[in-house]
């Protein structure tokens, strides 16, 4: 006899139908009734990339929403470099994003000496050219060393830091430090190369191409790592454009664009590269990127070695006191993690009137919104570890 019983009408909660088979038995279950769940992922602090806090609204295991907050490690620096000299500024420009310092302070040195219609001599264009290209490599080895960490495998890390510590090295005994180097002056450089550089260099050379093809076989033809990080996160061409994501996220997608190429600075336009890119957008194709960018930084790095002249490493005749001059300026440049960009207003005095810092990392993260909806939690983690940022540069 068929049950035509009322069933009860559940107030809150979502109805699911569905069929359980068993026993060659069916039996349809209705008008059960779940609750959504919030489940705050931080604030915590992951793999030294910087305080991050993401509140997530769960049905299951299905993220229905995601929201990134920001702010824990929010410094100031761009009110903070209207108030000094545009050369005491280089300081901070170099932390917000600690992976990548020489990077950061070789956009801000530019911008500087554009508005105050400084020439630099080739050498110490050359020299910046490849000097960034290691920084890229250093924040390439830590992320794709970090990423495979994160998803439960320990060895990786270990090879790209033996590689990391060689580099790091080497750009002490030029710059003076680890991490902040300080080595851009506006005009040209703190200081020349130190004997027998470029024979440290050529030799970090081969052993970073070394740990490429071994990364390639251990991680890249890893099954394990592709059944995680295939179709997963996939972001297309046009939500990556829409959300302004830039450096290996937006290559993934598809999409070439790079400062380098687009309007080169520095030396990039004398030197040949390709900018690789993925066909599918996921976890997968942004680690392969990752991996791929470091392969063009050792060629261009190469090609600086070889064209590197003869001459000074700075600018003849500098004023002591330095003038920003009336005007502005928006200066776009390559870094490791994406598009970087500063926008100076000058009114003739020392310091700026205005700055604002445009960072990869503020728009890679936002994305996370728009393509954690619909994921399962377990996937979470390969997502979040291939969207690649560090808070500091979110925050600035």
């Amino acid at each position: 006899m068929a049950d035509t019983r009322e069933r009860p009408a559940f107030q809150s909660g979502h109805e699911i139908t569905s069929m359980i088979r068993g026993g060659g038995l069916e039996f349809e279950v209705a008008g059960l009734s779940t609750e959504d769940m919030i489940l705050n992922i931080g604030p915590q602090h992951p793999s030294t990339h910087g305080v991050l806090r993401i509140v997530l609204e769960l049905d299951g295991e299905v993220i229905k929403r995601a929201e990134p907050v920001i702010g824990y490690m929010h410094r100031g620096a761009e009110k903070l470099a209207e108030h000094r000299d545009a050369r005491q500024t280089l300081v901070l420009m170099n932390r917000h994003d600690w992976i990548s310092a020489f990077n950061n302070e070789l956009g801000w040195t530019i911008a500087v000496e554009r508005l105050a219609g400084i020439e630099v001599p080739d050498r110490a264009q050359w020299i910046r050219t490849m000097i960034a290209e290691w920084n890229r490599i250093l924040n390439h080895l830590m992320f794709a060393g970090s990423y495979p960490l994160e998803l439960g495998a320990m060895t990786p890390i270990f090879y790209s830091f033996i590689e990391r510590e060689l580099i790091q090295d080497m750009l002490e005994s030029c710059t003076g430090a680890r991490m902040h180097h300080s080595y851009c002056r506006v005009g040209g450089l703190k200081d020349d190369l130190p004997a027998g550089f470029l024979k440290r260099s050529a030799e970090c050379l081969k052993t970073t191409m070394k740990w490429v093809k071994t990364f390639e076989s251990l991680i890249m033809g890893n099954e394990i790592i592709f059944a995680r990080c295939r179709d997963v996160g996939v972001i297309s061409p046009e939500v990556a454009i829409a959300y302004g994501t830039s450096g290996p996220v937006l290559h993934a997608s598809g999409v070439p664009m790079d400062p380098r190429k687009d309007e080169p600075y520095e030396k990039y336009g004398e030197v040949e590269f390709d900018v690789p890119v993925g066909t599918r957008g996921d976890s997968y194709d942004r680690l392969w990127v990752l991996v791929e960018r470091v392969r063009e930084s050792c060629k261009i790095i190469e090609q600086c070695m070889e064209k590197l002249p003869a001459g000074q490493f700075r600018a003849a005749g500098l004023p002591k006191k330095l003038t920003i001059e009336e005007g502005e300026v928006y200066v776009r440049t390559e870094n490791p993690l994406g598009l970087m960009a500063y926008y100076v207003v000058g009114t003739g005095k020392k310091e700026p009137y205005r700055v604002k810092m445009r960072t990869p990392s503020f728009s890679n993260v936002s994305v996370i919104s728009a393509i954690l909806p619909g994921q399962l939690v377990p996937d979470l983690i390969s997502i979040l570890g291939s969207i690649f940022f560090v808070v500091g540069d979110v925050d600035r």
